[in-house]
């Protein structure tokens, strides 16, 4: 065990009470997490950061409190020492949106996504409402310089660095030509509360509900932006009507009286098709710069994904020229 582990188990006086402390698989950070079984009592989750945290300025902190306003089911913080760089957290058990699908009833799945499309229009909502200068999301947001770096990762982790792209100058200004009217376009929306990586990996099952983690890079965005994630997930599959119901759904939720439907859908596959893209970025990345291959199994899928936006619309047909050859 760590011997950071072992002191914040004694400095919490649990010690005496552990039985087992036992690595759970960790996310794309450099945290690592371990469960905590107990004599007695109920199981916890810590969080073992790389050094010394400041809880009391934490984004992870201060986005919890938020979402427990709102409020939406995120995971309890127990205690902590900022010295040890550890979080104690309510554990929520294994069991992700991803993982119970396969289990699932078609009912039990269809009531799962309602909860969590119910819960993006409630941060939508309730988030406006509760904006202050203490919590972090409302202080940064998917601007042009940010969406802009999103796509310039996609090129060299993805295009550049996994599939051995031999870019030529002029392929890559009109690439950033292309880059340039998503990104005006997707920043110039108007902006609401966004979870930033709300996918079926970061919805766990535990209690009959959905909990949320994995919030702490939340920011202000586009209100299809958490709905892509969920909908256009690299994890999971969804059908066509499946999605039509859930967007009907969401617009449903929003009480905007009679919006337009075929306006929202091509918003939303604007936004799919720049978050898609950062996607493949990432899991280049991670294969290429991590060296985890684990993430390489969901590229056909995502690809899928970008490349039915770049044929619906024909404002990507340049777009699809240029990247055509490596997708």
């Amino acid at each position: 065990m760590d011997i950071r582990l072992q002191h914040y188990l004694d400095l919490q006086g649990l010690t005496p009470c552990v039985t087992t402390v036992m690595p759970l698989t960790g996310d794309a950070s450099d945290r690592r997490y371990f469960r905590v079984l107990m004599k007695g009592e109920k199981p916890i989750v810590l969080a073992l950061h790389r050094g010394p945290i400041a809880f009391a300025t934490m984004p992870f902190v201060s986005v919890a409190r938020l979402l427990r306003h709102i409020p939406v089911p995120v995971p309890a913080i127990l205690h902590h020492s900022d010295e040890l760089g550890v979080l104690g957290l309510e554990d929520l058990g294994d069991v992700t949106l991803q993982a119970h699908l396969g289990a699932a009833t078609p009912a039990e799945h269809a009531a799962l996504y309602r909860q969590a499309v119910s819960f993006i229009a409630r941060m939508q909502q309730r988030g406006e409402a509760l904006r202050a200068p203490e919590y972090p999301p409302y202080q940064i947001a998917f601007d042009v310089d940010k969406l802009t770096w999103e796509l310039e990762f996609f090129v060299k982790h993805y295009l550049v660095a996994y599939k051995g792209a031999a870019l030529s100058e002029p392929q890559r200004d009109a690439l950033r030509v292309e880059w340039t009217a998503i990104v005006h376009e997707l920043a110039g929306e108007p902006r609401v509360l966004c979870h930033r990586d709300y996918h079926s990996r970061n919805l766990m099952l535990h209690g009959g509900s959905l909990y949320i983690i994995d919030f702490q890079d939340a920011r202000m965005g586009p209100d299809t932006y958490d709905l892509v994630s969920l909908l256009r997930d690299s994890y999971v599959d969804l059908t066509a009507p499946q999605v039509d119901e859930l967007l009907a759904f969401f617009l449903a939720l929003k009480g905007d009286g009679h919006p337009d439907e075929a306006e929202f859908r091509r918003r939303f596959d604007l936004m799919s098709l720049q978050r898609n893209l950062k996607a493949l970025g990432t899991f280049g990345y991670m294969t290429t710069g991590r060296n985890n291959t684990v993430y390489i199994q969901y590229i056909p899928r995502t690809l899928s994904h970008v490349k039915a936006n770049l044929a619906k619309y024909p404002r990507f047909a340049r777009l699809q020229d240029l990247l055509g050859e490596w997708l």
